[in-house]
């Protein structure tokens, strides 16, 4: 994880190479405010990423003597097909649309929206694996 907190810091240095430019050869404030925001995608991923990096055992992408054999075998439980993404995405529609059209639009949207993370998440704890529909592995 280090190395793409490195990618992301670097984002973020590019940006604010790119800011101080910007401010300095036109003076216009809103590119340049939206530039200096822009410098936070790649300055807050690439922090997290480089402190989480600090605290963790390297992965095995990242370590030199790691085998095939090692990285074998599931990586971790996810949910098959879901109506929740569907549902969410309808919540937010009519978030959305509660901007332009009221209030009374925007609360079953949120409404809608919160229900839909809460049945996600209830489904992703579950702990299914993919092609086991019970959640027990066949044994080897």
């Amino acid at each position: 994880m280090k190395i793409e907190g490195s990618i992301f810091a670097g984002v973020a240095a590019f940006f604010a190479v790119i800011a101080g430019l910007y401010w300095f050869s036109s003076y216009e404030d809103a590119g340049s405010v939206l530039l200096v925001t822009t410098i936070g995608l790649g300055a807050i991923p690439g922090a997290w990423l480089i402190w989480i990096s600090r605290r963790h055992p390297p992965r095995l992408e990242d370590r030199d003597d790691a085998t095939i054999a090692e990285g074998a075998g599931r990586i971790g439980s996810f949910p098959e097909s879901s109506v929740w993404p569907l549902a969410f995405a309808g919540g937010a529609s009519l978030g959305a649309l509660g901007l332009v059209f009221g209030i009374w639009l925007a609360l079953p949207g949120l409404l809608v929206m919160v229900i839909s993370m809460i049945g996600a998440v209830q489904e992703g704890r579950r702990g299914q694996e993919p092609g086991y529909p019970s959640g027990e592995p066949d044994s080897p």
